[in-house]
């Protein structure tokens, strides 16, 4: 009888044991295929699986430790950002200095340097009067472009009576001038594009004019720097380019026409931690799967994701 209880108890203890680690799996394979991350609504992974080397293109880190001038997101450091390319799957990445930093690009230098070259790189703000030797630097520290936000003239902190001065300054260091203009801006401001020595980057798919979109002079202006080798196209910010919202048909009508002219000369970003979406923090599984849309085939998003940004941004090269 002794004997026959132990037994018993022995199986039941066993068997316990097993539920609790098949539960514990459970949790475990959960936890990994939710996460949630910081300014970025919903938990659940993109349907859509990332190629290896992945690159988000664009994205911006707010950090404590270099305190902006005016209001920043509380929680965008590289601790947070590393919680989305768990969820994504990207492990490449461009971090772009927020016009909140003004021309200090200590937090983008640091977050390049939290991250390691091999992965990362940046994106610059300077003024006429920056010298020499802190481009120099800046370009040692993994940056390879400098921006201008200027669809907003009155909140801008640089303008664009400055771009050509500075864009003959980097062009011997090979880095790219990556612009945030209004399409109506990038049509009144042809010619200088037209006459820049550098490479030029339009943000958030040139902004254009809805519901005109790809119907606005801007594509027009935008496709013909595309086709002399001088221009490439962030396809960024469904949100900003949208009247109806998600699912963003408008948005995707316009990142489909550059698929169909020039998909050789586009790179993706999340835009995260979305700073023009301070109430409403959009899904960014759902931003990442609308490449699936925008890109059905396969050979094209990862063009877009890993070979565009290699040569782009000159990370290394893979078979």
């Amino acid at each position: 009888m002794s004997r026959t209880r132990d037994t018993r108890r022995t199986f039941l203890r066993r068997a316990g044991i097993m539920a609790l680690s098949a539960i514990g799996a459970a949790r475990v394979q959960i936890s990994s295929a939710q996460t949630a991350v910081p300014n970025s609504s919903g938990s659940e992974p993109p349907t859509l699986k990332a190629p290896p080397l992945a690159a988000d293109c664009h994205i911006h880190i707010y950090d404590p430790r270099f305190e902006p001038p005016v209001a920043r997101p509380a929680n965008a450091t590289v601790q947070d950002y590393r919680l989305l390319q768990k969820r994504n799957g990207t492990s490449r990445v461009v971090i772009v200095t927020p016009r909140n930093y003004a021309v200090d690009n200590r937090v983008t230098v640091d977050a390049i340097a939290q991250i390691g070259l091999a992965n990362a790189r940046g994106v610059a703000v300077v003024r006429p009067t920056v010298s020499d030797a802190e481009l120099r630097n800046l370009a040692d520290s993994g940056i390879r472009g400098i921006r201008f936000t200027v669809y907003e003239p009155k909140g801008a902190v640089v303008t664009i009576d400055m771009i050509e001065p500075l864009a003959k300054r980097i062009a011997e260091l090979g880095w790219h001038v990556q612009l945030h203009m209004t399409a109506e801006q990038i049509v009144d401001n042809a010619e200088l594009l037209r006459r820049l020595p550098t490479p030029i980057v339009f943000d958030h798919m040139g902004r254009l004019t809805l519901p005109a979109g790809p119907d606005h002079p801007a594509f027009g202006v935008i496709l013909g720097l595309i086709d002399k080798g001088r221009a490439w196209v962030k396809i960024s910010g469904a949100y900003l380019n949208t009247k109806s919202g998600p699912p963003y048909a408008d948005a995707t009508r316009i990142a489909q026409a550059y698929m169909k002219a020039a998909p050789e000369r586009l790179v993706w970003g999340s835009d995260w931690p979305h700073p023009s979406e301070p109430d409403h923090k959009p899904d960014d599984a759902a931003l990442f799967d609308l490449l699936a849309t925008w890109a059905p085939d396969e050979t094209t998003r990862r063009r877009i994701l890993v070979t565009n940004p290699e040569a782009l941004y000159g990370f290394a090269r893979v078979a």
